[in-house]
């Protein structure tokens, strides 16, 4: 593939290595041939790697296929995930999947992104509903500020909530960075 087709979530292979591109920068000097600067992360350890290529040079597109599979447990240091269509199981480590693990719970459907027939990357919902299991006592202090509380949710993530949010309650995540956006339900 050329160099300038490559573009933000392109993924390539290089020294039989997937990366996935995470930023890229175009530069056109004055003299001299375009300069295309990529930010490259590795799908299989998560390191980054910085890449300066100029135009008409060519890269390798990795062989990526995106499946839908069911989450179905944790064991040991992995992460099972099913086709529903075939049920065949796929092993995730818990270092491929890093934070998105705080976003899984059984049953749900994700997108697994595959090499070959090797899993690389867990792609979870955009925003997902969660369980409060255990909240903090609010404090009755300083009203003029919104309150916040701490609270953990059903699969351990601890996060920050309004003073309302209670034992039981379902409240809507973002993925993307963690944090509360609504309570969806109360007991």
């Amino acid at each position: 593939m050329d160099i300038a087709d490559v573009h933000k979530n392109s993924k390539l292979l290089i020294d039989n290595v997937p990366y996935n591109v995470v930023d890229a920068d175009f530069v056109k000097p004055g003299k001299g041939r375009a300069i295309y600067r990529l930010r490259l992360k590795n799908l299989f350890d998560n390191s980054s790697l910085d890449r300066t290529y100029h135009s008409g040079e060519r890269v390798d597109e990795a062989n990526v296929s995106a499946q839908d599979k069911q989450y179905l447990y944790k064991e040991s240091d992995h992460y099972v995930f099913m086709d529903t269509s075939t049920f065949e199981q796929t092993f995730i480590t818990e270092e491929q999947i890093g934070e998105k693990k705080n976003f899984l719970k059984e049953g749900d459907v994700v997108t697994v992104l595959m090499l070959n027939d090797r899993a690389i990357d867990v792609t979870v919902s955009t925003f997902v509903n969660l369980k409060v299991v255990r909240t903090e006592a609010a404090s009755r202090t300083a009203t003029i500020t919104a309150q916040n509380k701490g609270a953990v949710l059903e699969t351990g993530l601890t996060i920050d909530v309004p003073a309302f949010v209670k034992e039981g309650d379902v409240l809507k995540i973002d993925t993307r960075t963690g944090n509360y956006v609504e309570r969806i339900t109360g007991k």
